[in-house]
């Protein structure tokens, strides 16, 4: 998948570190949505979740599912784990997306009962539809089951919307939705923030004044 350069740019950056870019720029493109149209994954389940109101208990830790059921289907938490790995594989420095749990934030995310939340539910669900059938158009196999070249060439055009085919185009607004969810998720892991070299609230050494030799020149030692 290629970062979203302008035709001509020099590609120096690596892609995690043009994933990370996009992270920090808060990439976002609001464009319209298709219908999911014929599926061939199984079905998400309803959303039956309630909001957790106005006095959410924030000293707690919470897993997917604690809040409210999760709806994905293993079809598609298969796909979602597939995709989100070809947008953040694993390397030298981290695990992939889907070591660290994203598949379960994304889960988490489209099953909560808000209206962005809600949102989005139907571009992921729309877009998880996509990559599955054009991976069993293509090749005869599941998106999860296709090879790496495989699974970019079918993420590559809908990977940056101003350069996707016009029939496209929403598809990779709902693209560009789940990536931000993927880069969300991953960063605010300790793996992902050890990745960009986070160190967090630390404590430093303790400062133990100028030094003697600046206190010297300026008359106070």
């Amino acid at each position: 998948m290629n970062p979203p350069f302008e035709p001509g740019d020099e590609r120096s950056l690596s892609r995690r570190d043009a994933l990370q870019w996009m992270l920090a720029a808060g990439l976002a493109v609001a464009l319209p949505t298709p219908a999911l149209g014929e599926p061939t994954l199984a079905p998400a389940g309803p959303v039956t979740g309630k909001p957790y109101g106005m006095d959410a208990v924030l000293n707690k830790s919470y897993k997917p599912g604690d809040l409210w059921p999760l709806t994905l289907s293993g079809d598609q938490r298969t796909v979602a784990a597939a995709l989100a790995d070809v947008v953040i594989p694993a390397d030298e420095k981290s695990p992939a997306a889907s070591a660290v749990g994203v598949p379960e934030f994304i889960d988490e995310w489209v099953s909560a009962p808000y209206p962005e939340q809600q949102a989005d539910r139907i571009k992921i669900l729309a877009l998880l539809g996509h990559v599955e059938k054009e991976a069993s158009n293509r090749f005869g196999k599941s998106f999860a089951g296709s090879s790496p070249d495989q699974q970019t060439a079918i993420v590559d055009e809908i990977a940056y919307g101003p350069r996707a085919a016009e029939r496209l185009k929403a598809i990779a607004a709902n693209f560009s939705v789940f990536r931000n969810l993927v880069l969300g998720g991953f960063y605010s892991t300790p793996q992902g923030m050890a990745d960009v070299g986070y160190i967090g609230n630390k404590p430093m050494p303790r400062w133990e004044g100028p030094p003697k030799e600046v206190l010297v020149k300026l008359g106070l030692a």
